[in-house]
């Protein structure tokens, strides 16, 4: 393993419910072992990304309710592809050389996992939203 993995995986944040059994497939090895400690190091950074969307699309999400916030949000991340690449860009640049070799074998399905993941993650932040007054 190179020093550039090795970094990577020290700064990563564990988490204790991340199982992880010889019965699991490959694509939920990989979420528990690389994409949920990925996602969770870069939360800060997803919020503060989703804050500047927030601006750029006129702040009209703090006019919504909460349903059409959480609605925003997945809507957001789905359908804007140039948002969703970049999401996806802030997850891969945080993969080993080795996790991204695993990562390009099933992609397509991998990339559904991750964003589905960014989705729940923003949405169960809803409420750092809440009182925020951005002018564009």
């Amino acid at each position: 393993m190179t020093d550039r993995s090795q970094d990577l995986i020290g700064i990563r944040l564990e988490i204790k419910s991340a199982r992880i059994h010889e019965l699991m497939s490959n694509d939920e090895r990989f979420q528990n072992q690389t994409l949920r400690p990925i996602i969770k190091f870069q939360n800060a950074l997803l919020i503060e990304v989703f804050k500047n969307y927030i601006r750029k699309h006129k702040n009209t999400f703090y006019e919504l309710s909460l349903a059409g916030r959480l609605e925003f949000i997945e809507k957001s991340i789905q359908k804007d592809i140039k948002f969703r690449n970049s999401l996806k860009g802030m997850i891969i640049g945080q993969f080993t050389i080795e996790e991204y070799n695993a990562y390009i074998t099933n992609s397509s399905s991998l990339n559904k996992r991750m964003m589905n993941m960014v989705i729940e993650r923003v949405k169960d932040q809803v409420q750092v939203f809440q009182n925020e007054v951005i002018t564009a």
